[in-house]
């Protein structure tokens, strides 16, 4: 039991279920339920911590959890305000994206946002941010119906997530700043102990593999021998291809990741360099 890996993630919500994707992914398996806060893997020696998002930092810092998965916004705001945090921050792992932006009530005109009242659930990011631009406002923390505030004079402005824009567009507020950028990271604890270090290892490695190949796309298809240094230069972020001969001796079938989107504009391209029966497929992992 002390030996096994602990992972932390957030308990309920989109991060949680793309989380436990991932982790699935990666060859974790386990029985889901709702109700459960704790969850034994069946074929590794990993426990899940199902817990509330802002306590994820915390407990990888007290090495409670070994690993945890959370927005890059939350650890920010934790590591602001608590400077001996000691996490190391692993993987950017590419869902869950999502900005922290400033949003007023529709036709609520401002030159500036000096001395104005901003409710938020980030003050100290927000703090930060307002120390960096030079701006003088009053921080007023918020959790939970932030975009409340505006219409029951608690808050002029707020700053608050937005990931699609719906929830500002239905409650009569507009975006017009960014604060920061945000998506799920993996972070660590710092000092792993040698008995867990390996397993640790191996599921970065393996998460790694997961996101590297979500980014990547396998291409095959066929070409006149001659033609086949022009068509390797067109293929996006490509490693050294794979060229096969064919049974017709002029022609050559070439195989290739590519760690881009291969787009319909590519496609066009090499076709009309010569290449033919072109196949594109998605890659479940990928492995350096």
């Amino acid at each position: 039991m002390k030996d096994r890996i602990k992972i932390a993630i957030q308990k309920n919500g989109r991060l949680s279920s793309e989380s436990l994707s991932l982790l699935k992914k990666c060859g974790v398996e386990f029985t889901e339920s709702k109700n459960m806060l704790f969850i034994k893997s069946t074929n590794m020696p990993v426990d899940l911590l199902m817990v509330r998002d802002d306590d994820i930092p915390r407990l990888v810092s007290q090495k409670i959890a070994d690993l945890g998965i959370v927005g890059e916004n939350v650890v920010l705001e934790k590591q602001l305000s608590d400077k001996e945090l000691e996490i190391n921050q692993k993987l950017k792992l590419g869902f869950s994206k999502c900005r922290l932006s400033f949003a007023k009530p529709k036709g609520f005109e401002l030159d500036d946002i000096n001395n104005l009242k901003i409710a938020t659930s980030y003050p100290e990011i927000v703090k930060d941010y307002l120390v960096t631009k030079n701006i003088n406002a009053e921080i007023i923390e918020i959790h939970g119906s932030v975009e409340l505030t505006p219409f029951v004079n608690i808050s002029d402005i707020i700053v608050d997530l937005v990931s699609t824009g719906a929830t500002l567009e239905s409650n009569n507020l507009v975006e017009f700043d960014n604060v920061m950028e945000s998506e799920a990271i993996l972070i660590s604890s710092r000092n792993t102990s040698n008995e867990k270090y390996q397993w640790i290892e191996k599921i970065i490695s393996r998460i790694s593999s997961v996101i590297e190949a979500k980014d990547s796309k396998y291409i095959m298809f066929n070409a006149d021998a001659k033609d086949v240094e022009g068509l390797i230069q067109m293929l996006p972020a490509a490693e050294s291809p794979t060229v096969i001969p064919l049974a017709d001796k002029a022609k050559v079938a070439i195989h290739s990741v590519c760690r881009e989107d291969i787009f319909w504009k590519t496609i066009e391209s090499l076709k009309s360099a010569g290449a033919s029966s072109i196949l594109v497929l998605p890659i479940e992992k990928l492995a350096n």
